[in-house]
C-alpha cells in the first residue's frame, strides 16, 4: 500500500488538533473516512501513530518522531503549490520578450498597459532586436516570445501572424511629392532618402523593394533610431522611409506621411516561439494584450481581418 498526500495530511491535522472529529471537520470528512486514512498511512510505514485515549488522539513515539520531519515537508509542498497555482492564475510570473525596435516604441508599450491593469503582478523583460537576432533569442531560450518580420523560418519555429503594416515616406508637406496619395518608388529613388541601418528588416524591406524594379538606392544617412529619421527628415534633410506603425510617425505631425506604390510595400509582423514548447500562464496573458491591442492600434491592419 502506497503513501498517500492526503493520508499525510489526515495525519499531521489529527496530530496538530489532538482529535479525529476536530480534524475530520477542518478537512471536510467524515470521520469514519479520516481513520481509513490514517490507518492505510500506518499499515504502509509499519508502525502506529496515533493511539486514541480519552481526552482526544495522542502521538505515538514513533508517529512524534514521523512528525517533527514530516510537517516541514508539507508546509513547503503547501507553498510550491500555492506558488504553482499563482501561476496558474496569472497573479504572478515573468514573459522574457525580443521585439523589433519599431515594435518595442510603438505597439508593445500599449500591449504591457493592457496586461499591468488586467494582470498588475505580472513582469516583463523587454529586448529589442533586428530580426534575425530575434529568432536567434527565441531558438536559444533567451527569450519566452519573439516578435518580428516573417523570415518563414521552417519547423524550429510557431508562427502567428500579428499584423501587416507598409513603408510610408515623410516629408515636408509642400514637397511636391506629398500632393500624391501615394508615391511611386522610381520617382522616389530620384530623391535623398534617409534609411535605417542595413541590418533593420526595414531597410531589407526597402532594398529589395528597389531592387525589384532595377534601382540600387545609396540613401544620403542611414541610421540606427527611427526617431533620428524624423528629426532629420522634419530639419529637410531628406525623406524619410518609416514603417506605418512606428511610433515616431507621430513627433512630427506637420510632416505628410505617404504609402509608397503602387505596388505597396509591407511587412507581415509575427508573434514567434520555438515549435513544440508550451508558453506559461503569463506568457500566454501577454499574448492575448497584444493581439488586442493590436485591434486598435493605428497603422497596422491585424492580419487575420485581412
Amino acid at each position: 500500500m502506497s503513501i498517500t498526500l492526503k493520508g499525510l495530511r489526515a495525519f499531521v491535522t489529527v496530530l496538530r488538533y489532538g482529535s479525529f472529529t476536530r480534524a475530520a471537520g477542518l478537512l471536510h470528512v467524515t470521520q469514519p473516512a479520516l481513520t481509513v486514512q490514517i490507518r492505510q498511512l500506518e499499515e504502509a510505514l509499519g508502525l502506529k501513530l496515533l493511539d486514541r485515549t480519552p481526552h482526544g488522539a495522542e502521538p505515538t513515539t514513533a508517529g512524534l518522531e514521523f512528525a517533527r520531519s514530516l510537517e516541514p515537508l508539507l508546509q513547503e509542498l503547501e507553498h510550491s503549490v500555492i506558488n504553482l497555482q499563482d501561476l496558474a492564475a496569472r497573479r504572478r510570473g515573468l514573459v522574457r520578450v525580443a521585439a523589433l525596435p519599431s515594435v518595442a516604441a510603438g505597439l508593445l508599450p500599449m500591449a504591457m498597459a493592457r496586461l499591468k491593469t488586467t494582470h498588475p503582478n505580472l513582469k516583463i523583460r523587454l529586448q529589442e532586436a533586428v530580426t534575425r537576432q530575434v529568432y536567434e533569442q527565441v531558438r536559444s531560450d533567451q527569450v519566452d516570445i519573439g516578435i518580428a518580420s516573417d523570415l518563414s523560418p521552417g519547423e524550429a519555429f510557431t508562427i502567428e501572424p500579428l499584423f501587416r503594416d507598409q513603408i510610408v515616406a515623410l516629408l515636408p508637406p509642400r514637397h511636391p511629392l506629398a500632393r500624391r496619395r501615394s508615391i511611386a518608388l522610381t520617382h522616389l529613388a530620384q530623391e535623398p532618402l534617409l534609411l535605417l541601418e542595413t541590418d533593420s528588416s526595414i531597410r531589407q524591406l526597402v532594398d529589395d523593394a528597389f531592387a525589384r524594379i532595377g534601382k540600387l538606392v545609396t540613401p544620403v544617412q542611414e541610421v540606427a533610431y527611427s526617431s533620428t529619421l524624423v528629426g532629420m527628415a522634419r530639419a529637410g534633410l531628406g525623406i524619410a522611409l518609416l514603417p506605418s506603425s512606428a511610433a515616431e510617425l507621430r513627433m512630427a505631425p506637420e510632416l505628410a506621411a505617404r504609402p509608397l506604390g503602387p505596388p505597396a510595400v509591407g511587412r507581415k509582423v509575427t508573434l514567434i516561439r520555438r515549435a513544440g514548447r508550451s508558453l506559461s500562464p503569463a506568457a500566454e496573458a501577454f499574448s492575448e494584450a497584444l493581439r488586442e491591442e493590436v485591434r486598435r492600434f493605428e497603422g497596422v491592419v491585424p492580419l487575420k481581418e485581412c
